[in-house]
């Protein structure tokens, strides 16, 4: 289905579609603002893509979605009329194998994680008390945050987990807390974020990058230029990431401040995810435009589908950056096709923010990186968990595993 297409029938089902003498009305799908839909003597539209392109947008699609066409014969006229009707699009689903997957979560998460954690070795210790296993910790800060319960009712659950010898012995709420806000954990908790999607390295070529916000219990003020005011509102962690447009698994993360730029953030990020996947396609969105982002990718024998801003000078020569401008300039359609595989990242978002939550409990900066790692980590085991079901794999982490964990960070 074209990508114009399928979001004009999301607009058609949302219904903000007025019938004027002269047209249609067409509220934005952002909504802010409306557009002005004419289908008589050709269909046009007054959004910028229509004027760009001059081919049908969505809100075209939209209207025509919502129209159908009746013919009736009054004795020798023939009078048509029309009416309105919202075409409701379904999408397949293996109902069976998803109700199979979200039954068995919590018991096929708990073995994954163990397996999982099991990997991290326990470091040296010369003198003093003798530490808590460290596999036993990245397992309870992981688990605590996939209950989404505060550190003193979590303790049942890992009780639990300790009767099933998932762990040697369930340790104090308050050390999970210190560790949580550990910061020699946060490169063990983003390297198990890498490690827990190569399993599914054989399904996963094409990859999207895209960065979302969590927010925090502090509030950060800044001047408003554009009102004239100063506006208070939470503070929040910046994550960037890239997944497998396939089944949403995470290949590789970052954690920045709330007022990173995401530019910078791409070739880590394409470079982590290269070393284990073959990386075919990559699409994001125009914040990643840059020189750098176009050779890295190419590097790499694989394409970049990230368009060009309306300002972007005619680009001349022969060099990727000229290239990738003349594909997408006289291969729109094309270009698009591929760019809108971009939209799999943000659902991976959500997906994250729905089932863990879209803010932090902890309150140090280290323990908000750490935490929205675990939540990403939490979603990779679940994504496999899904897998089990509908692709029929099955997840092993064994000592070759314990190998690429030590090296994804070098």
């Amino acid at each position: 289905m074209d990508a114009r297409y399928e979001r004009g029938v999301q607009l058609a089902q949302r219904g903000h579609i007025v019938k004027h003498a002269g047209g249609w009305k067409v509220l934005s799908q952002s909504g802010n603002g409306s557009y002005f839909v004419h289908l008589e003597n050709g269909p046009s539209c007054t959004c910028p893509d229509f004027e760009l392109r001059q081919q049908p947008c969505k809100h075209i699609h939209a209207v025509e979605c919502l129209i159908v066409w009746d013919t009736v014969t009054d004795g020798s006229h023939i009078i048509t009329t029309t009416k309105t009707q919202v075409i409701k699009v379904t999408y397949k689903q293996n109902w069976p194998a998803y109700n199979a997957a979200q039954t068995e979560e919590k018991e096929r998460f708990i073995v994954l994680l163990d397996a999982l954690s099991r990997l991290v070795d326990q470091p040296a210790q010369a003198n003093g008390r003798p530490r808590l296993p460290l596999a036993d910790m990245v397992f309870a800060c992981v688990y605590k945050v996939y209950c989404c319960f505060s550190s003193r009712r979590f303790m049942s659950d890992l009780r639990d987990t300790q009767a099933k010898e998932h762990i040697h012995q369930a340790p104090h709420f308050n050390s999970v807390s210190r560790y949580l806000a550990d910061p020699k954990l946060t490169d063990t908790f983003s390297q198990l974020v890498t490690l827990s999607s190569l399993p599914l390295k054989g399904i996963e070529n094409n990859f999207a990058v895209d960065s979302s916000g969590f927010s925090t219990c502090r509030f950060v003020r800044w001047f408003n230029k554009k009102y004239g005011r100063e506006i208070d509102n939470r503070e929040w962690v910046k994550v960037h990431l890239m997944c497998g447009v396939e089944t949403k698994i995470v290949t590789s993360v970052d954690v920045s401040g709330w007022a990173a730029n995401d530019t910078p953030y791409f070739v880590p990020l394409l470079e982590r995810t290269a070393k284990y996947f073959q990386v075919k396609e990559v699409s994001a969105d125009k914040a990643y435009l840059s020189h750098t982002n176009l050779k890295a990718t190419a590097k790499l024998g694989a394409m970049s589908y990230i368009p060009f801003k309306v300002n972007t000078a005619v680009a001349t020569g022969n060099s990727i950056w000229a290239e990738m401008y003349h594909y997408f300039m006289y291969n729109r359609e094309e270009f698009l096709t591929h760019y809108h595989k971009r939209s799999n990242v943000e659902t991976a978002f959500s997906m994250i923010k729905a089932k863990f939550g879209d803010a932090v409990r902890s309150k140090s900066d280290i323990g908000q990186l750490n935490e929205v790692l675990c939540k990403v980590l939490c979603h990779n085991l679940c994504v496999l968990i899904q897998a089990i079901h509908e692709l029929g794999i099955e997840p092993t982490f064994s000592a070759e595993s314990r190998l690429a964990l030590k090296s994804v960070g070098k």
